[in-house]
């Protein structure tokens, strides 16, 4: 009888980076996309929030797109007043995606953040409380409107 061990046997790097190149050419026409769009303009070529054309409240994520078009002009202060949640959230996913490329290149998972048992409750409660407080009709939480 014959034993034989079967090795696996890692794909190559290039194959490994696959993913990861493809999550950044997405993310880069999504940019390019609201860099030419300008969420800023008024009546511009980028659509309202549903949420808000159907309801009038602001959603968690309305001043998204607004946000993101400050932060790659440099404008981080109007990035955040936009929506200071989402840019804390553009902070995390790029941490996430740093990890995860960084697992893919050296061929092992990588643990990060969003794999934390507390991670979708945390989440779940801070959207929960930032839908809330963003619609306050009094000061200083009216100022979040966008």
């Amino acid at each position: 009888m014959v034993v034989t061990r079967q090795v696996s046997v890692p794909p190559k790097l290039g194959a490994r980076l696959g993913a990861p190149v493809l999550v950044v050419a997405a993310a880069t026409a999504l940019c390019a996309g609201i860099w030419f769009g300008d969420p800023t303009t008024p009546n511009g070529p980028l659509p309202i929030c549903p949420t808000k054309a159907l309801l009038g409240i602001d959603c968690p994520g309305c001043g998204s797109m607004r946000m993101l078009y400050s932060l790659m002009h440099g404008d981080v202060l109007a990035a955040a007043r936009f929506n200071a949640l989402g840019l804390v959230a553009v902070v995390l996913l790029i941490w996430a995606y740093l990890a995860w490329t960084y697992g893919r290149v050296v061929g092992r998972r990588v643990r990060g953040w969003q794999h934390n048992r507390w991670a979708a409750m945390v989440t779940l409660a801070l959207v929960t409380v930032w839908f809330v407080i963003r619609n306050l009709p009094f000061a200083p939480f009216n100022a979040l409107f966008v």
